[in-house]
């Protein structure tokens, strides 16, 4: 069951963890690389402040991005400035989007995401939680997977184990964690179990570690595909 203003609380708590990290880095730091290839830290702050702000659009029923090179040029404009445009920024998106969370609206509706996804409009402030926990995470500040919130790693899960869930290019494939049982792959092929912790199955499942920490039997570990 999605209780979406549970999940804009926990948008909420993030933001400020998030914050107060990054508020301890300098100019010089917010240019260093991030664990994003190509993108400093910078992009990442960039990104999760647009992506607040692409967000509302999509509760107002607008496109998220006007396209994908605009996004992208948004980036890469706004990823130079110093440290304290970023936080200002970060700060001024995260209230934009809470705002417009807290208008009265039909949380069953469905809204488009980009590249024609769709997803019911009650699951986006979860998609906003996804970004600021993992991109928190992509700063490389000392805030690991392993940092995460026990609830967010076990939805975080059980939604990527969907969303790979059908695809004839991932074997069947069994995942196991001290926290719970997912499935998720096609549905020809040798079955696969993996075992391992659930930041490790959840770095691996997002694309934030490369799974070797984790265990399989059946067969090797399944390449998964980009998100």
């Amino acid at each position: 069951m999605i209780d979406h203003a549970h999940d804009l609380a926990s948008v909420r708590e993030a933001t400020e963890r998030l914050l107060n990290a990054a508020a301890h880095l300098d100019n010089a730091a917010a240019a260093e690389p991030s664990r994003l290839p190509g993108w400093s830290r910078g992009h990442v702050l960039a990104h999760i402040s647009r992506n607040a702000d692409a967000l509302v659009n999509v509760l107002r029923g607008l496109p998220m991005y006007v396209s994908g090179d605009a996004r992208d040029a948004d980036i890469a404009r706004d990823a130079p400035r110093p440290l304290q445009a970023h936080l200002a920024d970060l700060r001024e998106s995260a209230a934009r989007f809470d705002a417009q969370g807290a208008v009265p609206a039909d949380w069953e509706r469905t809204v488009e995401l980009r590249n024609g996804v769709t997803d019911r409009a009650a699951r986006v402030p979860f998609r906003r939680l996804v970004e600021v926990e993992l991109h928190h995470v992509d700063l490389a500040v000392g805030y690991e997977l392993e940092d995460l919130p026990e609830e967010f790693t076990g939805r975080e899960t059980d939604f990527l184990a969907r969303r790979f869930s059908g695809l004839a290019t991932v074997p069947p494939t069994r995942i196991v964690t001290d926290a719970g049982e997912w499935t998720t792959g096609g549905d020809t092929g040798a079955p696969v179990t993996v075992t391992g912790t659930p930041a490790d199955v959840v770095g691996w499942l997002a694309g934030r570690r490369d799974g070797t920490a984790l265990r399989t039997t059946g067969g090797p570990l399944p390449a998964l595909p980009p998100l």
